[in-house]
């Protein structure tokens, strides 16, 4: 499945043909049930992926860099795996716009180039969904957005499909 990501890098219509595919990868093997990418922009991330864009909209941005979840996943480069709605308060300013679709647990997963943080991949699904074991399934993806969030960092963003 990873085999088949990353000979879509490719292909032309990048980053969104892969965002599309790599949505249905994560679907498969991890599960979720709002799935977004977000690169990091000085002390907040942008998102440049939602599978829920009605909700979460792409270049949607948040101030999360000088948080605990910040401290956690974007300055020292561990995963974030909230089992329930109390891991979700903890973490999301907006955890009650996430409790209202439904969503209680959740998997940060920072993407790192060079040593620095560039961006994360965000799995949500209800309460106890995820376990450590979708943890490690899930950090397996991440090098593969390496390319799009070094281009959506220049600000080379292509419009969505």
């Amino acid at each position: 499945m990873i085999e088949d990501l990353v000979e879509l890098l490719a292909e032309p219509g990048q980053p969104n043909f892969f965002y599309d595919a790599l949505d249905a990868a994560l679907a498969r093997r991890v599960g979720h049930k709002l799935l977004t990418l977000l690169y990091k922009d000085g002390d907040e991330v942008a998102r440049v992926y939602s599978n829920m864009p009605d909700v979460y909209p792409v270049f949607g941005r948040k101030p999360m860099g000088m948080t605990p979840w910040g401290d956690l996943v974007l300055r020292r480069q561990q995963p974030f795996l909230g089992r329930d709605r109390e891991a979700i308060k903890w973490a999301f300013f907006d955890h009650e716009l996430i409790e209202s679709l439904g969503l209680g647990s959740a998997i940060n997963i920072p993407v790192v180039y060079d040593g620095e943080t560039i961006g994360t991949i965000n799995l949500l699904d209800e309460e106890f969904f995820y376990t450590e074991e979708h943890v490690g399934i899930a950090r397996r993806f991440a090098p593969l957005l390496i390319p799009a969030f070094l281009e959506a960092r220049r600000g080379n963003i292509p419009p969505t499909a």
